[in-house]
């Protein structure tokens, strides 16, 4: 049976270390890091996530800002509102809570954030940078991927790793940060041939495709390590990953439970993100 790899073990043990450094940074400094998340439209999975990151910016203690529009807003009103922001020093990063209704365009808005502010690291300024590796900002996901797999002592060098999904936000650059620790990384999605022939072959494999356990025992070798970024909720109620748990559990030698895994992981890399940034404001005004 696989050893559970918990998120909200490690989550909280680095948000231990991001408090301490927040009342540092407010004692010497005499700054309070800021967040400001906006919010367009009511969609309830966005407000569940904008509740837990507001909760979380409250418990180590970083400013939080929750702006909240309608679904009408106009994408100009939307994009003023950020240039207001990036002006604001009272605010050291910005998220805009994705998706956006079908009149804003996200490209727009996402290059519209400062890329000092964008701790979501989607600017592509930003994506340019963690691509060469010379970069201030990780997104949320595939860095608090990192922090799980390093504070369980898994190697990534050297290792055979597959990533499932090659979304912007977490497939595309978890690649990246697998290739900069020296694992041999092969990226697949839903034109992938013989994705089941390529999975057994993974000594790592990380699961973000969006499909409630698409990852069966059958694609995954003993002793393989499986990270499962979904989170599904099925007709019962019951949240699920895009991995089936109970079979690949009884194969993987290490795996992350959905909720409990990579979720709390996201959000704690994130108030990491937003105090690395009120650091870095610091720095470029001494």
């Amino acid at each position: 049976m696989a050893e559970i790899i918990n998120g909200k073990i490690v989550s909280e043990k680095i948000r231990a270390d991001i408090r301490c450094e927040v009342q540092k940074l407010k004692a010497t400094a005499g700054i309070i890091p800021g967040l400001a998340v906006i919010v367009v439209g009511g969609d309830p999975a966005s407000a569940v996530y904008v509740r837990n990151k507001h909760k979380a910016c409250l418990d180590v203690g970083i400013e939080s800002y929750q702006i909240q529009y309608p679904d009408g807003i106009s994408e100009e009103e939307l994009l003023r509102k950020i240039d207001e922001l990036n002006l604001d020093d009272r605010v050291n990063g910005i998220l805009v809570q994705l998706p956006l209704p079908d009149n804003i365009s996200e490209k727009r808005v996402i290059e519209r954030i400062s890329p000092e502010k964008d701790v979501d690291a989607f600017h592509p300024i930003n994506v340019g940078r963690i691509t060469v590796g010379n970069y201030d900002f990780l997104p949320c996901t595939p860095a608090g991927i990192i922090s799980l797999l390093d504070y369980y002592g898994i190697e990534i060098c050297g290792k055979r790793c597959v990533v499932i999904g090659r979304s912007n936000i977490v497939g595309k650059p978890m690649a990246l940060l697998m290739t900069e620790r020296n694992a041999t990384v092969t990226l697949c999605h839903s034109r992938t041939l013989n994705l089941d022939a390529i999975c057994r072959e993974a000594d790592i494999i990380i699961v973000a495709i969006g499909k409630a356990e698409f990852l069966r025992a059958d694609m995954v070798k003993d002793g393989a390590v499986v990270i499962d970024v979904g989170i599904n909720r099925m007709e019962n109620g019951k949240l699920v990953g895009d991995v089936a748990f109970d079979e690949v559990s009884a194969k993987a030698s290490m795996i992350t439970p959905v909720p409990g895994g990579v979720g709390p992981m996201t959000i704690t890399t994130l108030l990491k993100n937003t105090l690395l940034a009120a650091k870095l404001h610091i720095m470029g005004h001494i």
